[in-house]
C-alpha cells in the first residue's frame, strides 16, 4: 500500500524536523487501524537509514536500500509477537525482548549511522515490558530512533505515552476517503465507507474480503431475532465461526441506525422493540462486548448475553 493523502501533514513535520536535525528519539504513531500507520512507519524508517534519501524518501537503490528490502539491514530491528517455548505465538510483547532490544541499541550502527527499532504493536507490551522500555526511552543512546505503533494507545501507561512525539492519525474528510477508495479500484466505495465507519483503510480491505456480505448477514440476523424469526444460539454459533469481534461491531452500527430512525420517528430497518434509550443501551452493551471478546472470557457466553437481550 502506497502513502495515503492523510499522511501528507505527519510526514512534511517529521522531515521539517529531520531538516533542522531536531528528530525526537522516540515516535508514537497512534489511530484506528486502517489509516496506514505501518505504511508510514515503514516509509520513515527507510528514509531514515537510506544513504542518499530525497525529501526523505528512500532512494530504493543504494546498499542500506537493498539490505532493508532483503529484511537483513543490521541497524533495523523490529519487536513483535514472539513465541514461546513451546512455539506458541504470544499475544503480548514480554520484558525479554524489549531487553534484548535495549542491548542492540546500546551497541553502535554498524552503517555509522542510525539505529531504528519498531516496536508493533506497542500497546501490547505487558507491564513489566513496558517498565523495560521506559529505561531505553529515559536515557536513549545517540542516534537510535524508537518507532511505536498502536491502535489503542490508551493501554501504554502515561509514562511512555510522555516520552515519545505523537502523530494521530484521524479519519480523512469523507471526500478525501472516497477519492482515494476509487484510485484503489473499490467500485462501492460509499457502502464500504459507511461499513467502516469512515475508515478508509477498512473500507479498502472490507470491500475485497467479504466483510460488506457479513454485514448484510447481521442485519438480517437482527432483524429476524427483533420479529422472532431467529434462533439465538444458531446466530451465536454462526457468528463465533467467523470474525466474531467484527459481527458485533456491525450490530452495534445496526442498533445505532436503528435508535436514528427512532429519534426522527420514523420505523427502524430492523424492526427493533427497543425504543431508543433501549437501542443506545444496547449499543453501548455490544461495544463491550466486542472489547470482551479479546479477552479471555468465553466468546459464546458474551455473545449469548448480548443477543439475549435484543428484540
Amino acid at each position: 500500500m502506497s502513502a495515503m493523502p492523510w499522511h501528507a501533514e505527519h510526514w512534511q513535520r517529521l522531515q521539517a524536523r529531520r531538516e533542522r536535525g531536531a528528530l525526537p528519539h522516540a515516535l508514537l504513531l497512534c489511530g484506528p487501524a486502517g489509516l496506514g500507520k505501518r505504511v508510514f512507519a515503514e516509509r520513515f524508517v527507510r528514509g531514515l537509514l537510506c544513504v542518499q534519501p530525497v525529501g526523505g524518501e528512500a532512494c530504493g537503490h543504494c546498499r542500506s536500500c537493498a539490505l532493508l528490502a532483503a529484511g537483513s539491514h543490521p541497524d533495523r530491528v523490529a519487536v513483535s509477537y514472539g513465541l514461546r517455548k513451546d512455539g506458541v505465538q504470544r499475544s503480548e510483547i514480554v520484558v525479554d525482548q524489549v531487553r534484548d532490544l535495549s542491548a542492540r541499541l546500546a551497541m553502535s550502527s554498524q552503517f555509522g549511522g542510525w539505529q531504528v527499532a519498531t516496536i508493533d504493536p506497542a500497546d501490547a507490551l505487558n507491564a513489566a515490558a513496558a517498565n523495560a522500555l521506559l529505561k531505553t526511552l529515559e536515557e536513549p543512546a545517540a542516534q537510535t530512533m524508537l518507532v511505536l505503533v498502536a491502535d489503542a494507545p490508551w493501554r501504554l501507561p502515561q509514562t511512555i505515552r510522555s516520552r515519545c512525539q505523537r502523530f494521530e492519525f484521524q479519519l480523512p474528510e469523507a471526500a478525501a476517503a472516497l477519492a482515494w477508495l476509487q484510485t484503489q479500484g473499490v467500485e462501492d466505495g460509499a457502502a464500504a465507507l459507511e461499513a467502516a465507519g469512515g475508515n478508509p483503510g477498512l473500507a479498502q480491505r472490507w470491500s475485497q474480503d467479504g466483510s460488506l456480505a457479513r454485514r448484510r448477514e447481521v442485519r438480517r440476523d437482527l432483524a429476524a431475532l427483533a420479529g422472532g424469526r431467529g434462533e439465538t444460539m444458531e446466530v451465536v454459533r454462526r457468528w463465533l465461526e467467523q470474525e466474531p469481534a467484527q459481527r458485533v461491531w456491525f450490530a452495534a452500527q445496526a442498533a445505532a441506525d436503528e435508535a436514528r430512525a427512532r429519534t426522527a420517528g420514523e420505523p427502524g430497518p430492523l424492526s427493533s422493540a427497543l425504543d431508543a434509550i433501549g437501542l443506545l443501551d444496547w449499543h453501548a452493551s455490544a461495544n463491550r462486548t466486542r472489547e470482551s471478546l479479546r479477552g479471555p472470557l468465553r466468546g459464546d457466553l458474551a455473545l449469548l448475553e448480548l443477543l439475549a437481550r435484543w428484540r
